[in-house]
């Protein structure tokens, strides 16, 4: 048993070790953040909104079965209801009703409702797709940035080993007269510099590492980090295409212009709904009910001690006979109520029928509901005509910036080569007491910029790439780093 314990007990503390030792991968971020980000689960809530609202529209055609029951007591001058008299009483009613009701012909509002929301779906479906997209870039773009800084970080850690070790050689060269102290001095200033930009450096590290852990909904910061892969430089190819290709293809496969679209189709179907109203309309009804009462009722009985009344109505002139008339003598009695089934069954009823409306005048409502709905189908045509311009402009602007980043990072890498060189050239002559040790520094901090530069504009150019992709037509799942 101990052994066992001991086991799971290793087991769990292996398995908490590799979960907090997980490297996450650009891919596995887009694909978590796909599943897992607020702003997309909202989308997804607006989608089953839309789909509940298609199941409203379909329910308008299917007729309307509602019941109804009520249990009363009252006490006082009421009417009785098993015998419409006025009496001082304490009585208990119920009434029980089933009625149905289907609409015939509303004015085509049933067929325009329905039509209405599958164009919201849809909607609403372009809006899910533009978000997945939004939070892929999103993501890719804070991905790269968390590789933009810990590139960096690494550089002033390298450079500032390079720095500590040429303290040692400076020693020497004071040491032995070559170099003057002032330039130790200044060299030591430079690793106070470097450390304070490390402390910089890692502290964008982990600012951008929240902020992605953010974006996926993770609440581990602390263990939170990525895979540092080398990402190669991959859909450059793009720029070889005439920009007027990516923008059709931006035109067939982006959302910002098909929900431009559907809004359209949907203020024109408000439209049709609003014109519906000038028609009349045609209902159905069927109503059955019934009731019954727990008081006394009266009855009319033949009065045992006194059966019959018999009075004198005339007499036959000729023979001077009299005429009597025989009638049986009725009386009221109480009687207890009858059985509640028994009630039920004498005292149903039903009632059907149609009824027609005809909208005559409504104070201009309806009139007024048409012209706002005109207007908004104006409007929308106009924000369509709008999006066109702004994919056509941002696809542009998108092309132009991709070629400008590589146009950066060819520039920056042959700056690098560059600085390198005069970096290499200052060490050699400060090594040998040529050159004085600010001279120095100023060399070795243009070469670390012109590192960190290559390292911006690489992730920069990649970035801006895929933001082509996307605009091509390409899944944010697909997306190739």
């Amino acid at each position: 048993m101990k052994n066992l314990v001991a086991l799971l007990f290793f087991l769990f503390i292996g398995l908490s070790m590799t979960a907090q030792n997980k490297k996450w991968t650009l891919q596995e971020c887009v694909v978590y953040a796909l599943e897992n980000n607020i702003s997309i689960k909202q989308s997804q809530l607006d989608l089953e909104s839309a789909e509940i609202a298609k199941s409203d529209a379909l329910g308008n055609y299917l007729p309307s079965l509602n019941a109804s029951a009520s249990n009363s007591w009252n006490t006082g001058l009421t009417q009785n209801v098993t015998t419409g008299v006025l009496q001082t009483q304490t009585s208990r009613n119920s009434s029980y009703s089933i009625t149905a009701g289907i609409n015939i012909f509303n004015g085509l509002r049933n067929l325009r409702e329905s039509q209405r929301a599958k164009l919201s779906l849809l909607a609403s479906q372009y809006n899910l797709d533009k978000m997945e997209d939004d939070i892929a870039l999103f993501v890719a773009n804070g991905f790269l940035q968390i590789l933009f800084n810990k590139a960096n970080l690494e550089v002033l850690k390298a450079q500032n080993i390079v720095t500590l070790e040429q303290i040692d050689r400076t020693n020497e060269l004071v040491d032995a007269g070559v170099l003057p102290r002032g330039d130790l001095l200044e060299i030591t200033a430079s690793v106070a510099s470097e450390r304070q930009q490390i402390a910089i450096a890692e502290n964008n590290v982990q600012i951008s590492l929240i902020s992605l852990a953010q974006l996926l909904a993770i609440q581990d910061y602390e263990n939170f980090d990525i895979a540092e892969e080398e990402y190669s430089i991959i859909g450059d190819e793009f720029l070889l295409k005439n920009v007027s290709e990516i923008i059709e293809a931006a035109k067939e496969s982006r959302s910002e212009v098909k929900i431009a679209q559907q809004n359209v189709a949907i203020a024109e179907k408000d439209l049709q709904i609003a014109r519906s109203n000038y028609l009349p309309s045609l209902s159905a009804f069927f109503n059955y009910n019934t009731r019954e009462s727990g008081s006394n009722r009266f009855e009319q009985v033949l009065d045992p001690d006194n059966p019959l009344i018999i009075t004198e109505i005339g007499e036959v002139e000729e023979t001077g006979q009299t005429v009597i008339n025989t009638s049986p003598n009725f009386v009221l009695q109480e009687l207890p109520p009858l059985p509640f089934f028994d009630q039920l069954y004498l005292n149903d009823g039903i009632s059907y029928g149609l009824q027609l409306s005809v909208p005559i005048f409504n104070g201009f409502a309806t009139r007024n509901s048409v012209k706002r709905s005109a207007i908004n189908v104006k409007r929308t045509e106009y924000q369509l005509a709008q999006a066109k311009l702004d994919l056509e402009s941002n696809v542009y602007q998108a092309y132009v910036d991709a070629k400008g980043a590589l146009k950066s990072y060819e520039a920056a890498e042959k700056a690098l080569e560059s600085q390198e060189l005069a970096y290499q050239y200052a060490k050699d002559r400060y090594d040998v007491g040529l050159t004085n040790a600010f001279d120095f520094s100023q060399s070795k901090l243009r070469y670390d910029n012109a590192q960190i530069e290559v390292n911006r504009a690489k992730y920069d150019y990649i970035f801006k790439l895929k933001v082509l992709e996307l605009y091509f037509g390409i899944p944010a799942t697909e997306l190739k780093f």
